[in-house]
């Protein structure tokens, strides 16, 4: 029997989850939660970083209190944001929020120097303005003293790694979403940053996720992996497929991220023409994928109404959307990207587009779930085409996988079968890794042979396909041929 710590930090929340392996099959118990809230001061949105540091602090000592012997620690987080480090290994910056404001119109900048093509065959991400390469020009350009003083960048799970180990090491599926990583040579795409008169030098080592750190500095007989430190690559390892490659995967959260696992990277013009992206997974795998602004619209749109002082759970609006008017509003759900006032944003995003607009609460969840099936169904279509596959099931995984509503709507716009679970995949994934590093697992086939056994899967036929063709040609005509 062994055990696992892991910790799992996203874009909202984040949670410490003791992992149980024994005889085969895996256990996870919750043992800390806790907020991830975003602080704005002088108008720049940072992460409350420090406030993260304490609240590891505090699941580990969770862990401690339960008696067991670890096997292992390790974090992952959401993607693309930053640490910069100076000569004494501190801070130099508190690291920004990829919301944050300051990225604005700076891509159309850096394609003034590196044309958008080029930029793209060097990475092979798709282009969002939160990618770190956007971020880190950004600075670049309004002069950051925090820039100008950094010896050592990390992506965020890095970061925490560092401070429980002192080892500085960029893992390979958290450096690939930084759009200046070739996932073809599994190396710095340091050409790219230099062009672009950013520093090189910054750049830690590349290693793989499993990759055993250390120990912790104030726990020396506690090993510390380099799990997969980005947050989707964690889940898709934990999506429980049983081989072959008709399927696909949705992580569905505050962001949904859906995709393909392949051998190789697909960078072409007809990858760049559909805007997506190759990122790193675990055993040298490529995470063939299309970032969607996911339930965050509707945790958005929960916010808003709670400050007029209506407030709703989860499972309520689920169930008011279920009653509401089917297609009262029609969204695409990439075009909000900064927070506040959600609603107001939406009737006025269906009102321009003439797609209707919802009118009670529950028609606005109604129309952001099913606004999400259908971008899910245009991404489904760029991804086979990519790929020459016919994909059959689709697992969605992740929080949003106990969506019931959304995974019937997933199924029934896109006729395929939808296999819903685990929903706490990031953690399970994390676990796994750990026990690949650890050599207690053989393979990532083995890792997902333990998911199959140890957790309850929901498959959801497409059931009601009524309107949904109709919706979708509607939806293609008012916001254009999708970008993926």
């Amino acid at each position: 029997m062994s055990h696992y710590l892991a910790f799992d930090l996203g874009a909202e929340s984040g949670r410490a989850l003791l992992g149980t392996l024994a005889g085969g099959k895996l256990t996870v118990e919750e043992i800390h939660r806790f907020p991830n809230t975003p602080v704005r001061v002088l108008g720049v949105l940072y992460w409350d970083t420090l406030r993260l540091w304490h609240e590891i602090q505090q699941g580990i000592a969770a862990a401690r209190e339960r008696k067991v012997s670890l096997d292992g620690i390790g974090i992952d987080t959401w993607g693309v944001d930053y640490s910069l480090l100076g000569a004494d290994g501190t801070l130099v910056e508190n690291p920004r929020h990829y919301r944050d404001a300051r990225n604005n119109g700076v891509m159309e900048k850096i394609f003034a120097v590196v044309p958008r093509e080029e930029v793209f065959s060097y990475s092979g991400i798709q282009f969002m303005q939160i990618n770190s390469l956007v971020q880190l020009y950004a600075a670049k350009i309004c002069g950051s003293p925090a820039l100008g003083a950094a010896r050592t960048l990390l992506g965020m799970p890095d970061l925490f790694n560092y401070w429980l180990t002192g080892v500085a090491r960029s893992e390979a599926t958290i450096a690939s979403t930084t759009q200046f990583f070739d996932p073809a040579k599994m190396a710095w795409a340091t050409q790219l940053l230099e062009r672009l008169g950013l520093p090189t030098g910054i750049l830690a080592p590349v290693i793989q996720p499993g990759t055993l750190l250390g120990k912790m500095l104030d726990a020396p007989h506690t090993p510390v992996y380099a799990t997969a430190g980005h947050d989707t690559a964690a889940a898709v390892a934990a999506v429980p497929s049983e081989g072959g490659d008709r399927w696909c995967y949705i992580s569905s959260g505050t962001w949904s991220l859906m995709g393909l696992e392949l051998n190789a990277p697909i960078i072409n013009a007809q990858s760049l023409a559909a805007n997506i992206t190759n990122e790193v997974g675990v055993e040298g795998k490529i995470r063939l994928l299309k970032n969607i602004a996911g339930l965050w619209l509707l945790q958005e749109c929960r916010r808003a109404w709670a400050q007029e002082g209506t407030e709703y759970s989860y499972e309520q609006l689920a169930k008011m959307a279920a009653d509401a008017r089917p297609f009262s509003g029609i969204l695409d759900p990439d075009a909000f990207l900064e927070p506040g006032d959600m609603p107001a944003k939406i009737a006025m995003h269906c009102r321009a587009n003439g797609l209707g607009v919802p009118e009670t609460h529950g028609e606005y969840a109604r129309a952001i779930l099913e606004s999400l099936a259908l971008r899910y169904r245009e991404v489904l279509e760029n991804l086979e085409a990519l790929s020459g596959r016919r994909i059959e099931v689709i697992h969605i995984v992740g929080g949003g996988s106990r969506n019931a509503l959304l995974n019937q709507f997933v199924a029934d716009c896109t006729g395929r079968r939808v296999i819903a679970g685990p929903s706490e995949a990031t953690a399970i994934g994390n676990i796994l890794v750990q026990a690949l590093g650890a050599g207690e697992l053989k393979s990532l086939a083995e890792a997902r042979e333990v998911v199959r056994r140890s957790f309850e899967l929901a498959a959801v036929e497409p059931r009601s396909t009524a309107g949904w063709d109709e919706a979708y040609a509607r939806r293609r005509t008012a916001c254009g041929t999708p970008r993926g």
